[in-house]
């Protein structure tokens, strides 16, 4: 009953939404204090875990769970809030207090893409760039004809030179097209570190080579996150994109176990950047961090899988926190596109995606009302 009704909520709300967003627009901020964007998006994250927490029906045979005893007392907990902050505490426990969330769809607050393939490339591009091509319609396909945000403010006074991109997948390199975009983009097993420049690169060179690759066009989550580290640690980006990939694989791979065990390691990772960033001078105060996922997944027994015929998979969720976002948490009746995120990553750094690419989105309403004059 309660999944029929969540479904039934979140059906409902799909006609209506793109005219909402459209004309949900906001004044761009004359000011901001934001002066590093951070993207961060863990692949396939539904937003039935964001919200509810642990699915009880997933943590067991259907979800090929040999020690539920473990998954349980990790993450079992009798109310949806409390599930939600037992997997998720660095989400519930400080952004939802500061930020803003959206995407809960039983609420009213339902965040879709827009682009009718629900898969990666094209939730990728559609991110990236405020609006679906239809002609993005495989993992395969080449590099991006489309210009991404991270391209265009790579070209901004006062930006150039200054955005970067670490993810597990190795499809990033075309779908940001490194090649022409001239930003540096580590991704992948093959070129996943930063140059060898000391020891500790060196060393992160040797584990990218000597691990075992358990998907071969995916890289380890916990070695990205090292590479990521490494490479911004003489500076922080304007711009930088992140990629956590595991929670796609091992949901593809039916393992309900790792999956929730992999979104609970990219909240640590989250949540170790986060205490990072505000202990440092330089970027204290300063950094507005977006977190959001590519595609949704289905419903019951299709919870692994997502795509075009997949019902569910269009559904996503996206937070937000930083100086320029007031802490109104979980927002209600306040639907949202993913193709709004590019527009939101210029906005916060005080430029109009818009006027270069009027195809996008307006950018989400996240942001601290202008004083007035």
């Amino acid at each position: 009953m309660i999944r029929s009704t969540l479904l039934a909520v979140a059906l409902g709300s799909m006609a209506p939404l793109t005219g909402l967003v459209a004309q949900s627009t906001q004044p761009l901020p004359s000011t901001v204090a934001t002066e590093h964007v951070v993207l961060v998006i863990t692949d396939g994250l539904r937003w039935q875990e964001v919200f509810r927490g642990a699915d009880r029906a997933l943590m067991g045979k259907a979800g090929q769970v040999g020690d539920t005893t473990a998954l349980l007392r990790d993450f079992w907990r009798e109310t949806p809030d409390a599930r939600r902050e037992a997997l998720l505490p660095f989400l519930w426990g400080t952004v939802a207090r500061q930020g803003q969330l959206f995407g809960d769809s039983a609420s009213g607050s339902v965040a879709r893409i827009t682009n009718r393939f629900k898969f990666s490339y094209p939730g990728y591009s559609e991110t990236f760039t405020g609006f679906f091509d239809p002609d993005i319609d495989s993992n395969d396909d080449p590099p991006n004809p489309n210009t991404t945000v991270f391209e265009w403010l790579n070209r901004q006074p006062g930006i150039a030179g200054r955005v970067s991109a670490y993810a597990t997948w190795n499809a990033f390199r075309r779908i940001i097209n490194g090649a022409r975009s001239g930003i540096p983009v580590y991704d992948g097993w093959d070129r996943g570190a930063p140059p060898a420049v000391d020891e500790a690169t060196r060393s992160l060179q040797a584990l990218y080579g000597s691990t075992t690759r358990l998907w071969e066009t995916n890289a380890m989550d916990a070695l990205m996150h090292q590479a990521m580290t490494l490479g911004t640690r003489t500076g922080q980006p304007a711009v930088l994109f992140i990629g956590y990939g595991e929670t796609d694989e091992w949901a593809h791979a039916g393992r309900y176990d790792l999956y929730l065990r992999a979104a609970r390691q990219v909240d640590r990772f989250l949540e170790q950047l986060w205490a990072g960033w505000q202990a440092d001078p330089r970027t204290r105060g300063k950094v507005t961090l977006l977190v959001s996922t590519d595609h949704g997944r289905g419903w019951g027994p299709e919870w692994s899988d997502h795509g075009e015929k997949v019902n569910g998979a269009e559904f996503i969720w996206s937070a937000a926190i930083g100086p320029d976002t007031p802490p109104l948490g979980v927002r209600r009746a306040t639907p949202t596109q993913q193709a709004q995120m590019a527009s939101t990553i210029a906005a916060l750094l005080g430029r109009e995606w818009r006027r270069a690419e009027p195809r996008a989105a307006p950018p989400l309403p996240i942001f601290r009302p202008s004083p007035a004059p």
